[in-house]
């Protein structure tokens, strides 16, 4: 259920597997709008034709704090994509592999037994999720916008903020701006930093980000991706996690009991420590900054795995 990045390399994979697969999509068209689209080089890993769509390589970022800054250096770099042009590429895959999409259709809870397994992959605010009397995971807004200012640069700069950062990236042809901070918060800070900078964004989306580790107990039906809240802590990114989660199911399918154990054995823990070290960094940044080193380098996604490889501190 769901025609995003997760439930179209499902049916890409499973297709490819033999097994009859059928995708559900409410909207009238693929592809999800508001998404940074800055990936680690890993989405080659899963998604290798997605090269094609490479638009910028970034090798390093700015983390801004009131009173520091400190550039992280990536030894891999993160590629700039969009995240549409993505999810249609993968369901160009997933078709070619027999999936059926079905466009503008959804599936309501008494359809469920129609299906012997059924995978729910409808975002941060999943429909299939609340059907099974689930909690909602924690929630962010992260919200984005675009600059009509050719940028090939190698850097994306971040503007530390209450429980999230605004970004600049280079995508080429244009500027990204955007914001992920609380529901309540990422509008006025976002407006204010673009009034501070003189930057004027014409139009602006914003999409739900979730966090947290919600699966079900059940032998038929199972949540991947935003559905589960699976997105990194530290930056709300949640699109190679949810691939690694699809490829855990595919390992697994379709004993979705043993899928829920791996998942929790693979990211429980990790979610546990992403939370604790971003709040002890914004912590620094913001109270004991000279702590913080001046450079950072590390692997693209060593952010996520917490190895670091060289720093310079102030003296």
């Amino acid at each position: 259920i769901g025609a995003g990045i997760n439930g179209l390399y499902l049916a890409w994979k499973l297709s490819e597997r033999g097994h009859k697969v059928t995708v559900f999509e409410k909207k009238d068209k693929i592809g999800k709008e508001a998404c940074s689209g800055l990936f680690s080089e890993r989405i080659l890993d899963f998604i290798l034709q997605s090269q094609i769509l490479v638009q910028n390589r970034i090798e390093s970022t700015l983390i801004h704090f009131p009173k520091k800054t400190i550039r992280v250096k990536f030894s891999k770099h993160f590629l700039v994509m969009s995240h549409a042009a993505l999810d249609k590429l993968v369901a160009g895959l997933a078709q070619k592999a027999g999936a059926e999409i079905r466009l503008s259709q959804s599936l309501a809870i008494n359809d469920f037994t129609n299906f012997d397994r059924v995978v729910g992959c409808d975002g941060a605010n999943s429909a299939t999720r609340k059907s099974l009397g689930l909690k909602d995971p924690d929630l962010r807004l992260g919200i984005q916008g675009f600059v009509a200012h050719p940028d090939t640069s190698n850097q994306v700069e971040t503007w530390a903020v209450k429980n999230g950062f605004i970004w600049r990236i280079p995508r080429g042809e244009e500027t990204e701006y955007g914001i992920m901070s609380d529901l309540k918060d990422a509008r006025p800070l976002f407006d204010e930093f673009l009034t501070k900078n003189n930057i004027l964004i014409a139009k602006t989306a914003s999409a739900l980000i979730p966090q947290g580790l919600i699966i079900p107990q059940n032998n038929s039906i199972t949540l991947c991706g935003d559905a589960a809240g699976l997105t990194k802590p530290w930056s709300g990114g949640g699109v190679i996690w949810g691939l690694i989660a699809a490829d855990l199911l595919l390992n697994s399918f379709p004993d979705f009991s043993k899928y829920r154990r791996e998942l929790e054995r693979y990211f429980s823990f990790k979610i546990v420590i992403l939370k604790a070290s971003t709040k002890i960094i914004y912590f620094l940044g913001f109270k004991l900054y000279w702590l913080l080193p001046n450079n950072v380098k590390i692997e693209s996604d060593a952010i996520f795995s917490g190895l670091i490889r060289h720093t310079k501190r102030n003296r």
